[in-house]
């Protein structure tokens, strides 16, 4: 978006295009005015998109050049910063349909709050209303988090959805090791340290950008760290996540805490991740105990079988009677594939796109989407089909 500034203050010039350019997409300063008349007198050729106008020094008498202004980029949106009451001038700016007058200096969460109205007010971003996804460990080492990343990856490929990855475990959280090499800048300790801070720009500044519409939140790096975290930054975090992003998939671990049990408890659907044999039906059941004390509803929980093949002495019949709920996806045994995916820091529909299980994780996106594609022709299939038979 693109921004005419109207101020003295070199200083809130330069906070104003730090903040702005942290945006996705940017707030783009691109002109300057030192006071309101020079903005009138020195109109710009193109029209900018937003004006941001800095009333601190603007004369009583100079009121009525605000209406002037607006009626010189009557398609911008235009914001009001202000040190003080202005009786004056706020009644002429409310008048011009100035919709946003902030207080100086400048706090920036209100800032991006007033931004985040503005672009859903000109169509540039709408506010989401995202859905959380928790997949949840019945057992150590049952692959809850290379499924978790990996999905999060396919729902932003293949559904073209805009996804964030939180990473829950309270120690010794790797999932971003599963799907990038790039070491993470801010974990969730450290957001849940400036949660006051919390808003769409800031979350996204703290992620590890796999790609432009899938980020993942990086787990505390640090034991002490992870203690000081609340449940209610755990609050804030999500209903920030919500309004900037279509899906929330929680890496929940294994550990249920104050913290993961927030998240569990915001959670839309359940996912607990088991593999077929008898120490994870039985740490399963365990954990399935716990949801319905917590009277989580059935409908929310939705079992995964990972690792799963066919012609076992187990059965799923017989998982699903010891648990007493239905299996809602297996995905199949590819240990090679899998483990080159972990190995290389590298999502496994971008390493090995034809494997059982990139297969099977679009056939999970189709269901959690609802992306069912006509004639029968499977999503996957849709966007890669022509490419593997190229090959």
């Amino acid at each position: 978006m693109k921004a005419l500034i109207i101020s003295r203050d070199n200083l809130l010039h330069a906070e104003v295009a730090a903040q702005g350019s942290a945006r996705m997409p940017a707030v783009q300063l691109v002109a300057s005015r030192l006071g309101l008349r020079d903005a009138v007198e020195r109109v710009l050729a193109e029209a900018p998109e937003l004006v941001i106008l800095d009333a601190s020094e603007v004369a009583p008498e100079e009121a009525e050049l605000v209406e002037r202004l607006v009626k010189h980029y009557p398609r911008a949106c235009c914001m009001l910063l202000t040190r003080g009451p202005q009786q004056e001038l706020l009644i002429r700016a409310m008048r011009a349909g100035m919709r946003e007058v902030l207080p100086l200096p400048l706090v920036h969460r209100a800032f991006h709050e007033a931004m985040d109205r503005i672009e859903v007010e000109t169509g540039v971003a709408h506010m989401r209303d995202g859905k959380a996804l928790a997949f949840i460990s019945c057992k150590g080492g049952s692959g809850a988090t290379f499924l978790a990343t990996n999905f999060g990856y396919a729902l932003a490929v293949l559904a073209e959805r805009k996804v964030l990855l939180i990473d829950l475990h309270g120690q010794f959280g790797d999932a971003t090791l599963y799907v990038s090499d790039q070491k993470p800048a801010m974990t969730l300790s450290d957001i849940c340290a400036q949660i006051a801070r919390m808003d769409g720009a800031f979350l996204d500044s703290c992620l590890v950008h796999v790609t432009p519409n899938f980020g993942v939140l990086a787990a505390a790096d640090d034991p002490h760290q992870a203690g000081t975290m609340k449940p209610e930054h755990m609050d804030a975090i999500m209903r920030v996540a919500r309004q900037h992003y279509d899906y929330i998939v929680l890496d929940v671990g294994r550990q249920i805490d104050a913290i993961s049990l927030r998240a569990l408890d915001s959670a839309d659907a359940i996912y607990p991740v088991l593999q077929l044999a008898l120490p994870d039906i039985r740490d399963g059941r365990r954990l399935l105990d716990i949801f319905r004390s917590l009277g989580y509803p059935g409908e929310r929980i939705r079992l995964i079988v990972n690792r799963y093949e066919r012609g076992g002495k187990l059965r799923l019949a017989d998982l699903e009677q010891a648990l007493g709920a239905e299996v809602m996806h297996t995905v199949p045994n590819d240990y090679l594939s899998a483990t080159d995916s972990v190995n290389q820091g590298v999502p496994l529909l971008q390493l090995s796109r034809s494997s059982p299980v990139a297969r099977s994780l679009a056939d999970l996106v189709e269901v959690v989407a609802a992306r069912r594609v006509p004639e029968s022709k499977g999503l996957f299939d849709r966007l890669f089909g022509r490419s593997e038979s190229e090959l």
